[in-house]
Parts: C-alpha cells; structure tokens; sequence
C-alpha cells in the first residue's frame, strides 16, 4: 500500500473518520482527474468522486489488503463515471456540438507563439478529438484514458475495469483505432 493508506484504512474501518479524511484528501485529485476524462463534465466529476468515497466509505469493511487503497477507490470511480455515463445515455442526454463538453484536451496545452492560423487547427483538432472521445464506448473511453492520461498498467486497467488483460489491451487497440481514424483527415491538412 501507499505510505500511511494501510494504517489509514486500518484505522478507518475502527471508526477513525479523521482517517478517512485522510484518505480522501490523497486520493481526490487522481480521482477527479479521471472522473473529469471519463464523463467531460466537471459537475459529473466531482459528483463520481463523492459518490466514490462514499461507496467506499460504505464497504471498507470489505476492503482486501492484499490491493493497495489506491487501486481499489480507483476502480470505484472508474464504476461510478461508468454509471453516470450509462445513466446519461439511458435519460437520453446528447453532448453538446463539441462532444465532451469542456473537456479541451488539445487546447489545454500552451503555445509558445501562437498565429491565426495555429490556433484554428488547434481548435479544430480539439473539437475533432473531443467527438472522437465522445464516439467511443465506455470502456474504450475508460481504458484508453487510464492508458493515455493517467499513464496506468495494462493490468491495473483490467483489474479496474473487472475485465481481462488481453480485453483491457483490446479496448485501448480499438479507441486509439478509432480515434486515430477520426483525427487522420486533420493530418493530411497540417502537411
């Protein structure tokens, strides 16, 4: 376990809520982040990351040492924007035009000089992207975000998703797949 986590959790479950705050301040902002990739919106986040403490909070009773904490809030996260985004899809909710609403992955990057004409194809390739995001499955969108953005192991996305290694590699294949097929024609523009 991380530092402090096994004891935290040990203490936690003895009825330790200063514990748990612990917890849930070293384990927020990782939490958000992948929340916030996952579902586009930063409302849904914050509410994934509640919602997770929470569902944890409810079974840490359950909680197997032989995991690390981390791994283990994480895959409840990974659930609940899961869950959101199914609920979202069932109350029939469209995206906005741009896709994953706020969520600018390209244009959150700075530009040392930016032109007129950059800063257009850096829109362009971010609204192209966030519609490519928005065009995956959950999954794909999941385990392509863990892989990509939060830099995590083939094995840890499996473990988080409850699938099999070579099912986590499969859904990462066919996100970047399609996203490369989406993002293919900007490229053909910017030669």
């Amino acid at each position: 376990m991380e530092p402090n986590d096994g004891d935290a959790v040990r203490r936690a479950v003895a009825g330790d809520t200063d514990a748990y705050r612990a917890l849930v301040e070293r384990h927020s902002r990782p939490l958000f982040r992948l929340a916030y990739r996952m579902t586009g919106n930063e409302q849904d986040a914050e509410d994934v990351v509640q919602e997770s403490f929470l569902r944890a909070w409810r079974r840490l009773d359950e909680f197997e040492s032989r995991a690390t904490f981390g791994t283990w809030i994480y895959r409840i996260a990974a659930n609940c924007a899961l869950d959101t985004l199914r609920a979202r899809q069932r109350q029939g909710e469209r995206q906005e035009e741009s896709g994953l609403a706020g969520a600018d992955f390209l244009l959150s990057v700075p530009s040392a000089d930016p032109q007129p004409d950059r800063i257009a194809q850096s829109a362009q390739t971010a609204r192209r992207m966030n519609e490519a995001m928005a065009g995956l499955s959950d999954t794909e969108r999941a385990a392509f975000v863990m892989r990509h953005f939060e830099e995590r192991s083939i094995e840890e996305i499996g473990r988080t998703l409850g699938v099999k290694e070579n099912a986590a590699k499969q859904s990462i294949f066919r996100a970047v797949r399609k996203l490369r097929r989406a993002l293919e024609p900007l490229a053909s523009t910017t030669r």
